[in-house]
């Protein structure tokens, strides 16, 4: 294995444009790239356009009466089929949506086979994670989805246990239906509570079907949730499942979408968890899965202030070069976020949180505490039928 890092990297992905009054603004991707490389992070990675998505790898997935009429949808906008999922307020069908969908998937599956081949140890494509793509349905701002292509393709490649953990505040409802009865991947997700945000699916009592069983796990967390309950809830949860499961290789999707700045959802974490809960991911492939990690975006909305910042941290850790929270952000960068957005960019690599502080669940819970109350519902639904302690 290299031990080096890959960046999935094709400009023509910020053609995934759903029109200038959606909230997915493509700018999100550029000025993420520009501020990678602001930072020189794209000189410690590899940087690597992989080839689209064919479709003998989208099905693998997805359905090929879905596949041709996202193709469909493409040539011709005006006539999108609704019954799929497209053409609707969420996902508006675009010409060319097809290919830049592919392109995306493209990139997931290619750190995918980087990864379990030993070409790189650790990969990140941040124009993915889009999680609620159907095997037969366009949802939620995603057309195919890359996440769940990447591990289909790593079990077809010959992996026996592939972990996927989600971080974005949305429920990874795609990714969990695509593996509903195969035990073969865990799927964990941590997001806001169904109660008050779109999928409204993601109850800890979701926990697979079939073979399955025990093989998906939710932890649905109360609007209003902070950096320390936030991340105590990850780490009362994740590391003893995966220690449990041990992975072949760790898919992490980082959702930038559970910021308090965030205007889809509400969640009150910093930049500062989110690095946090980067770094543990980082730490718990190298735990239980040999270091092998497939690192995705997802959503995210604060498109200037989030989601740049947010994801050139992933970058940089996937590298090992982590960028220091307190760093200051190049002007250069800046003065080209004016340029395209007239908005005023960050001026550092922190909202001033770090170090984040939260308390370790072996030290004891209080029953009264709403985020402790989601982690026990969590653990008393799924971890017996893994064999652990709830």
């Amino acid at each position: 294995m290299s031990g080096r890092a890959q960046l999935m990297w094709d400009e023509a992905v910020t053609g995934y444009d759903f029109g200038p009054s959606h909230p997915m603004d493509p700018v999100r991707l550029d000025l993420t790239r520009r501020l990678v490389g602001a930072f020189g992070l794209d000189r410690e990675v590899e940087v690597v356009a992989a080839k689209p998505a064919g479709e003998s790898t989208l099905r693998l997935v997805h359905r090929e009466d879905y596949i041709d009429a996202v193709k469909a949808a493409s040539a011709d906008p005006a006539g999108a089929d609704g019954s799929y999922g497209l053409g609707t307020l969420d996902d508006p069908a675009f010409a060319g949506m097809h290919e830049v969908s592919a392109l995306i998937a493209g990139q997931s599956v290619g750190a995918a086979e980087a990864v379990w081949r030993g070409d790189a140890e650790h990969a990140v494509n941040f124009a993915g994670g889009l999680h609620h793509a159907m095997p037969g349905g366009a949802s939620g701002f995603c057309i195919y989805n890359d996440a769940s292509l990447a591990i289909a393709r790593l079990l077809e490649l010959g992996a026996e246990r592939v972990a996927y953990v989600d971080v974005d505040v949305h429920h990874g409802d795609g990714v969990q239906a695509a593996f509903w009865e195969d035990p073969r991947v865990l799927t964990i997700s941590m997001h806001e509570h169904p109660r008050t945000l779109f999928p409204q699916t993601g109850w800890p009592e979701e926990t697979g079907a079939g073979a399955g069983e025990g093989a998906a796990v939710n932890l649905a967390l109360p609007a209003g949730t902070g950096d320390a309950g936030w991340v105590r809830a990850f780490h009362a949860v994740v590391p003893e499942l995966l220690a449990e499961f041990r992975p072949q290789v760790l898919v992490t999707q980082h959702g930038a979408d559970t910021h308090f700045e965030d205007p889809l959802a509400h969640l009150a974490v910093s930049l500062d968890a989110q690095r946090a809960v980067q770094v543990a991911c980082h730490e718990l492939a190298h735990a239980y899965a040999g270091g092998r990690w497939v690192a995705l975006g997802g959503g995210g909305y604060a498109v200037v202030d989030v989601v740049p910042r947010s994801w050139t941290h992933l970058v940089g850790i996937a590298a090992g070069k982590p960028v220091a929270p307190e760093t200051v952000i190049p002007e250069s960068w800046r003065r080209e976020v004016f340029a395209r957005t007239r908005q005023l960019g960050p001026q550092r690599m922190t909202d001033g949180r770090w170090p984040v502080a939260y308390e370790e669940w072996e030290a004891g819970y209080d029953p009264a505490d709403r985020v402790d109350q989601a982690v026990l519902a969590t653990r008393r639904a799924v971890f017996p039928l893994r064999g652990l302690l709830p």
